[in-house]
């Protein structure tokens, strides 16, 4: 039997996009020669792997079994030829990255120019999405790993935590909530709220929180863009519950940030694979990641008490 490596990861790319075109985009071949490895590895193998129809491709029992084995064994097979590069291997490459929009819109931008000034010979493809598919993109190998609000049951990812948030409030600096250095959650009770929609992993979170504190707000709006809410809550039509991360407000809004007591987190975590091993520059941008996430944290937290010693003081 001459089964090539070539053929098999090939394969895995058309058993991935269930597409001769889609998977010849990926890796950058023709869809004949990707049609010519398929039916190369299917002579080898003396199976069909998969049925070809005008409009998809579909596996067979057999491909699925294939495919199911090769999937694991093809990622360490590559970390281990990676590794033999040594250090290079931790610094070169391409690392795909999957992220929800309040971390793709803020912390993302500081990662890419960390790693731009750090590692100039990684490149780094940040996939926004919203939280469920970015879960689904990690399970598919789709991207290295991903960043995310802390997942329930996803007991087939590991995850590692990244950084905690209490939510906060947003509303326009006229709004009398805006007077004070804190709010509780209490005070929202009466108000019109803007919230998140629920394919944001936050939404759960802040449900739970409004309903233990026993808020009786009116829900006004559910929108998936950051970028919606701060205009709807610009233009009077209520206010909102966010993370730090949505941050900062747009530039000469007139929009006001005030912390949320008591406070209620939301954890962001580093979510990949169980049991699979990331490749050495995906580790690298991993630990860089953290990194990044500590300096923000610092410059965050002074932000945080410059505001509200101003409060205080314009309150005196």
């Amino acid at each position: 039997m001459n089964v090539s490596l070539r053929q098999l990861k090939v394969f895995m790319v058309v058993a991935r996009s269930k597409n001769f075109s889609r998977a010849g985009a990926e890796i950058g071949l023709t869809q004949p020669a990707i049609s010519r490895c398929i039916n190369e590895l299917e002579a080898q193998l003396g199976q069909r792997l998969v049925d070809r129809t005008t409009r998809e491709v579909a596996l067979t029992d057999a491909g699925i079994t294939l495919a199911a084995s090769l999937d694991r064994v093809l990622d360490e097979l590559e970390i281990a030829l990676l590794q033999t590069h040594g250090a290079e291997a931790r610094t070169t490459g391409r690392v795909r990255i999957g992220a929800a929009p309040t971390v793709s819109a803020t912390l993302m931008p500081r990662v890419l120019l960390a790693s731009q000034a750090t590692y100039p010979d990684v490149a780094l493809a940040l996939v926004d999405q919203v939280q469920r598919a970015v879960l689904d993109s990690v399970r598919a190998g789709d991207v290295d790993f991903g960043i995310v609000v802390a997942p329930q049951g996803a007991d087939d990812l590991t995850t590692e935590h990244l950084m905690s948030e209490p939510f906060c409030l947003v509303c326009r600096s006229d709004h009398p909530l805006a007077t004070q250095a804190a709010v509780h959650w209490s005070e929202l009770s009466g108000e019109n709220l803007v919230l998140l929609n629920q394919s944001s992993g936050s939404r759960a979170l802040i449900d739970r929180a409004l309903t233990t504190q026993k808020v009786q707000g009116t829900i006004t709006q559910e929108l998936g863009h950051v970028s919606t809410i701060f205009r709807m809550v610009q233009e009077g039509l209520g206010v909102s519950v966010l993370p730090p991360l949505a941050l900062p407000l747009p530039e000469n809004s007139t929009l006001a940030v005030r912390p949320l007591l008591p406070a209620f987190e939301r954890n962001i975590v580093l979510v990949r694979r169980k049991n699979r091993s990331l490749s050495p520059v995906a580790h690298t941008v991993w630990e860089l990641i953290h990194r990044v996430v500590r300096e923000r944290n610092k410059g965050f937290a002074m932000a945080m008490e410059r505001q509200a010693a101003a409060t205080t003081t314009s309150a005196d």
